[in-house]
C-alpha cells in the first residue's frame, strides 16, 4: 500500500532490531546521537522503553521488515515519566551524550570563529586590491603581512582543517576566489612538506594569480554563456596583464611565474605559452590543481557549478594528464573523497552535507546532519572521528534531496573554504 511508504506510529513493544525511529522528543531527552536513527541492538531497544513513551513513529522505508502501523493511534494515551531508577549503563549513556553535545557546541564555536577570521582575511584582501595600481609597493607589503600571519596559522605541528564557509560569507568578488585559491594552495603545500619560505611565496602569488582580469572587461568575465573565439582570447590575456602588475609591485620571480602559469598544463594544452612538465614552475603547478578546483566548484553561472565530489572526480578520471599528478593525488586525499560542501549518505541511512575536513583524517569529516526532531537552527554537527559506528556510505546530487532536506541543510551556492588549526586533536604517529 502506498500510504506504508511514509512514516507511520507503533507500538513501543513492536521495535525490532532493524526498524529507522523517529523520536518525536526534544534530542537533550534522550541519550541518543540523533532523534531519527535505525535501531542496531536490543540495548538500544530497551533504552527507548526507558523514554516512556507508547507509541513511536518509523519511517518504513528506511528499516528492514518494518512492523504494521497502529490503528486509532489518537487514542493511545501520551508519553508518561518514568520513574524507575537510571541503571550504571542509562548513566554512562547520559554521560557519552554529555560528552557529544560538548563536542557539538565546540564544532560550532570553532565554525563561528572560523568565519570570522575568514571575513577578516577577505576584507584586508579587498582593501589590498584597492592599492595595486595606486601603491602597488604597499599593496605588496600588505599581501606579505597578511599571507604571513595566515602562515603562522598553519605551521602547527597541529591537524588542519578545512571548513566550509556560509553563503554569507561569500560573495561574487574576485577577491574570494583569489582567497579561496591561496588557502587551499598554502594547505597543500604543508602537507608536500615545502618549506615556510616557499609556502608564503605560493601564498602570495595566489592572491594575485588573477590580479589581470581588473583590465579585462566585466561583460566578458561575467558572461555566463559560452565565449566566442575573440572573447577567449581576451580573457587568457589576464596572465600577461598580470605578470606587467604584479612585477610593478616588487614580487618575487616564483610569485610572478605564478601569475604567468597557473593556466599552463603539464601536457602542453594550457595557455599562455603552452609550456609542459617541468617548464612550468613547481609553485604553479600547485597554483593550478587548487585554480582548477575552485573554478570547477565556483562558475560563472552556479547552476553549471560542479559539486566539489564531482569537480575531484572529473579532475582525476578527465583532466589527469594536465596536472602534475603527485600534488594531485595529494589535494585529493587533503580534501577527503568528500571535500567540504559534499551532500552525503551517512551508512545508517541519515543525510547530511560534509562542514570539515580534517587534512590527516580525510574519510572522518564533520557533518551536518539531517534531522527533523532537531531546528535547523540547533543542527547538530557529527565529528565522525569521534563516531566509530558512523561512516559515509555515499555522495549525492542535490537533486536527490527531498525538498525538505535540502531547505534544512541549505546547500551552498558558492563554495568558499578557510582553514582551522583546532586546538586538540594533536597528530600523532603516522
Amino acid at each position: 500500500m502506498p500510504h506504508r511508504l511514509k512514516p507511520y506510529y507503533i507500538a513501543v513493544d513492536q521495535l525490532r532490531v532493524g526498524t529507522f525511529i523517529i523520536l518525536d522528543i526534544k534530542w537533550l531527552d534522550h541519550n541518543f546521537s540523533r532523534n531519527s536513527f535505525k535501531l542496531k541492538n536490543a540495548e538500544q531497544i530497551a533504552e527507548i522503553r526507558q523514554l516512556g513513551l507508547k507509541q513511536i513513529r518509523i519511517d518504513p522505508a528506511r528499516s528492514d521488515n518494518p512492523p504494521p502501523p497502529l490503528q486509532r493511534t489518537d487514542q493511545l494515551p501520551a508519553a508518561t515519566e518514568v520513574t524507575t531508577p537510571l541503571s550504571e549503563e542509562e548513566i554512562q549513556a547520559a554521560k557519552i551524550k554529555r560528552e557529544r553535545i560538548e563536542r557539538i557546541n565546540q564544532l560550532r564555536a570553532s565554525v563561528v570563529e572560523c568565519e570570522k577570521k575568514f571575513l577578516k582575511t577577505a576584507n584586508a584582501l579587498k582593501n589590498i586590491n584597492a592599492n595595486v595600481f595606486s601603491r602597488p609597493q604597499d599593496a605588496h607589503r600588505l599581501a606579505n603581512e597578511l599571507i604571513g600571519k595566515m602562515l603562522d596559522s598553519l605551521m602547527t605541528d597541529r591537524d588542519i582543517a578545512i571548513h566550509l564557509m556560509n553563503d554569507k560569507a561569500g560573495s561574487e568578488e574576485m577577491y574570494f576566489h583569489a582567497l579561496n585559491v591561496a588557502v587551499l594552495a598554502m594547505m597543500l603545500a604543508k602537507e608536500l612538506g615545502l618549506p615556510a619560505e616557499e609556502i608564503k611565496e605560493l601564498g602570495v602569488g595566489c592572491l594575485f594569480h588573477d590580479i589581470g582580469k581588473l583590465n579585462i572587461p566585466d561583460r566578458v568575465l561575467q558572461k555566463s554563456s559560452g565565449l566566442t573565439r575573440a572573447e577567449q582570447n581576451l580573457l587568457q590575456q589576464h596572465c600577461q596583464y598580470g605578470e606587467e602588475i604584479v612585477q610593478k609591485m616588487g614580487l618575487s620571480r616564483q610569485a610572478v611565474n605564478i601569475v604567468m602559469q597557473h593556466h599552463e598544463c603539464m601536457d602542453g594544452s594550457g595557455y599562455p605559452k603552452l609550456l609542459q612538465g617541468d617548464q612550468i614552475s613547481p609553485l604553479a603547478r600547485i597554483a593550478a590543481i587548487v585554480n582548477a578546483y575552485d573554478n570547477h566548484c565556483n562558475r560563472t553561472n552556479p547552476s553549471d557549478s560542479l559539486s566539489p565530489y564531482a569537480a575531484l572526480s572529473y579532475m582525476f578520471a578527465r583532466q589527469r594528464p594536465q596536472f602534475d599528478t603527485g600534488p594531485l593525488g595529494v589535494f585529493i586525499r587533503c580534501l577527503g573523497v568528500y571535500p567540504p560542501g559534499t551532500l552525503v549518505r551517512l551508512s545508517d541511512g541519515t543525510l547530511g552535507m560534509v562542514m570539515a575536513v580534517n587534512a590527516s583524517k580525510p574519510l572522518r569529516p564533520s557533518v551536518l546532519i539531517y534531522d527533523p526532531g532537531v531546528p535547523k537552527g540547533e543542527a547538530i554537527i557529527l565529528d565522525l572521528e569521534q563516531e566509530p559506528d558512523i561512516s559515509i556510505s555515499e555522495s549525492l546530487r542535490s537533486v536527490q534531496l527531498p525538498r525538505e532536506v535540502y531547505d534544512y541543510l541549505s546547500p551552498r551556492k558558492r563554495m568558499t573554504y578557510y582553514f582551522d588549526v583546532p586546538q586538540t586533536n594533536r597528530r600523532g604517529p603516522a
